[in-house]
C-alpha cells in the first residue's frame, strides 16, 4: 500500500479507469499519473527532496490531490494548511513546519517563511519528473496535522507512511470498499478525516473520489445524483442542514451505500430523521488526528447503536482508565485510550508533550467514555470541558443530549462560566432548526424534568448559528469568551 507509487500501480492496472474529478477537472488514472509527474518535476526542479516538508494552502481541488501524491513521490512530507487562516497562523504553521516550499493559488499577500512559493497553476503544467518514485521507508514521515490549538499554539502530529498505510488498511475493511466505491469528498482536505477516509483510502481499494468544493446544501445533492457516489463523510452541522431542506425536495440516493458521521458528536434524533428522510445509514465514528483519523466505527454491517461511537477498529485496542492510567471497574467512565498502528509517531519538536501524550505505547485522547455492555464506546465528554461546579462534576455533554430532545433544537452546546462562590456554572447556546421557534424558557422547563438542579444552565442564549473551528466542531473556546463577556 505504498502511496508514492499509487498513481503508478492504478495507471498499469487500468489505465483509463476514473481517479479524481473536482468542480472542473477529471482525471482517469494515466492523467493523474501524469499530472502527479508533472508537479513532481515542479517540485523538484524547487528543490525538494526526500526528507523536505511541503506546505500545501489550497481549497478543495484536484490540484491539492496532486500535490500531496507530488511530495510524496520525491519523498517529501506535507503539511496542510487552511485557507482561511491569517497570515500570522499560516506563517506559524510553516515555520513550526520547517517547510521548504509552499504551494497555493496564487501569491500570498504576506511573506511566507519558505524559500520558494509555487502557485497550483504551474505546478500542474511543469515538465514530469523522473518516472521512478523515491524509494523511502514505512517510517518516513507523510503528514504534519496540525491541531486546532485549543489548549495552546497548534501543534505538528507526525504521521508516517505506515500511520496511514495501517489507517487505510483498517477503513477499507471496516466500510468494505472496492473498486466499485466513489467518494463524494466535502470535508477539508486540510484534515485527516478528508484526506484518509474520503481519498486515500478509496483510492487504494481501486474506486475513486470527487472533491466537492466548498459545501452548498442547495446543490448537494445534485452532486450526489450526478456522481452515483457510494459514500460521503459529513459532519452532524451538514446533516442538520440536508434534513431541514424542504419536504419537496426529493433526491435519488440509491447509489448511497452509506455516510460517516464524524468530528462532533451527533445526537440521536437527528441520526434518526436523516436516515428516515433519505434512507442512507449513517456510521458515526470516533478518532483524532493523533490517531491517524480514526479509532472506532459503528459496524456498516452489524448492529449499529446510536448514542455510541461504536467499536475499536480492526488492529487497534480501546482501554478506559483513571488519570493514573489504571484501568476503572467494567462500565465505568474514565480516559479514552488507544493502541495500534496508526497512532502518531509524536508531536514534532514537542518531545515533553509526546511523552505525556503517548504512555507505553497508549494514546491519552483526552476524552471522557465508557465501554457498554456490547463493548460499544460511549463517549462522555472531553476532560477538558468538564465543569467542576461547587465541587460536583458536571459533564457538559449528558446537559447538550437532553436539549437535543427537544425537535426544534439544531445543535446545542455547554460551557462553563465562572463563578465567584462556586468557581464554575453551567451556561447553554442553542440554534433552532430552520423555521422553528422555542422560546428559553420552554428550554429550561424541558432539562428541569431530566437533570438534577445542579446541573441545569443557569443561562441559555440562542444564537442564529454556533461557531464552528475549522473542522467543524462547535467552537467552544470561543463560546466560553462570550459567556465571559456576558457576565
Amino acid at each position: 500500500m505504498n502511496l508514492t507509487t499509487l498513481p503508478d500501480r492504478r495507471a498499469d492496472a487500468i489505465p483509463t479507469a476514473p481517479a479524481l474529478a473536482d468542480d472542473t477537472v477529471t482525471l482517469d488514472n494515466t492523467q493523474f499519473l501524469d499530472t502527479v509527474c508533472r508537479a513532481a518535476g515542479a517540485l523538484s526542479a524547487a528543490g525538494v527532496a526526500a526528507g523536505d516538508v511541503v506546505a500545501v494552502m489550497l481549497p478543495n481541488t484536484a490540484g491539492f490531490v496532486v500535490s500531496l501524491f507530488a511530495a510524496w513521490r520525491l519523498g517529501a512530507a506535507v503539511t496542510t494548511i487552511n485557507p482561511s487562516l491569517t497570515a500570522v497562523e499560516a506563517g506559524y504553521q510553516m515555520a513550526d513546519a520547517g517547510a521548504k516550499v509552499l504551494i497555493a493559488e496564487q501569491l500570498p499577500d504576506f511573506a511566507a517563511p519558505v524559500e520558494t512559493v509555487i502557485p497550483v497553476a504551474e505546478l500542474v503544467t511543469a515538465e514530469p519528473a523522473a518516472t521512478e518514485s523515491a524509494d523511502i521507508g514505512d517510517d518516513a514521515l507523510a503528514l504534519l496535522i496540525y491541531t486546532s490549538g485549543t489548549t495552546g499554539r497548534p501543534k505538528g502530529v507526525m504521521l508516517d507512511h505506515a500511520n496511514l498505510n495501517a489507517m487505510c488498511a483498517m477503513v477499507i475493511e471496516a466500510f468494505a470498499l472496492t473498486a466499485a466505491d466513489h467518494s463524494l469528498l466535502i470535508l477539508p482536505l486540510f484534515h485527516v478525516n478528508g484526506i484518509v477516509a474520503g481519498l486515500l483510502s478509496p483510492l487504494l481499494a481501486g474506486g475513486q473520489a470527487t472533491v466537492a468544493g466548498r459545501f452548498s446544501v442547495r446543490t448537494f445533492f445534485d452532486r450526489v445524483e450526478r456522481s452515483r457516489a457510494t459514500y460521503f463523510s459529513a459532519v452532524p452541522t451538514i446533516y442538520t442542514m440536508l434534513s431541514d431542506l424542504p419536504d419537496d425536495v426529493r433526491p435519488d440516493t440509491s447509489s448511497v451505500r452509506f455516510a460517516v458521521c464524524g468530528a462532533a458528536p451527533a445526537s440521536v434524533e437527528l441520526l434518526t430523521r436523516f436516515e428516515n428522510r433519505y434512507g442512507i445509514p449513517i456510521i458515526e465514528g470516533y478518532g483524532l488526528s493523533e490517531g491517524s483519523c480514526a479509532s472506532t466505527i459503528n459496524p456498516l454491517y452489524g448492529q449499529r447503536k446510536a448514542g455510541t461511537v461504536g467499536i475499536p477498529l480492526p488492529g487497534q485496542r480501546i482501554r478506559i482508565a483513571e488519570p493514573d492510567g489504571t484501568p476503572v471497574p467494567d462500565g465505568a467512565a474514565g480516559e479514552v485510550l488507544v493502541s495500534g498502528p496508526n497512532v502518531m509517531r509524536g508531536y514534532l519538536n514537542r518531545p515533553d508533550e509526546t511523552a505525556r501524550t503517548i504512555v507505553d505505547g497508549w494514546l491519552h485522547t483526552g476524552d471522557v467514555g465508557r465501554i457498554d455492555e456490547d463493548g460499544y464506546l460511549v463517549l462522555v465528554d472531553r476532560a477538558k470541558d468538564m465543569i467542576i461546579r461547587g465541587g460536583e462534576n458536571i459533564y457538559p455533554k449528558e446537559i447538550e443530549t437532553v436539549v437535543y430532545q427537544l425537535p426544534e433544537i439544531a445543535e446545542a452546546a455547554v460551557v462553563g462560566r465562572a463563578h465567584p462562590v462556586y468557581g464554575e456554572e453551567p451556561v447553554l447556546y442553542v440554534s433552532l432548526n430552520s423555521g422553528a421557534a422555542l422560546d428559553t424558557e420552554k428550554i429550561q422547563a424541558h432539562v428541569r424534568g431530566a437533570l438534577s438542579k445542579y446541573k441545569l444552565p443557569v443561562a441559555i442564549t440562542v444564537l442564529e448559528d454556533l461557531p464552528k473551528n475549522p473542522v467543524g466542531k462547535i467552537d467552544k473556546p470561543t463560546l466560553r469568551r462570550i459567556a465571559a463577556d456576558q457576565l
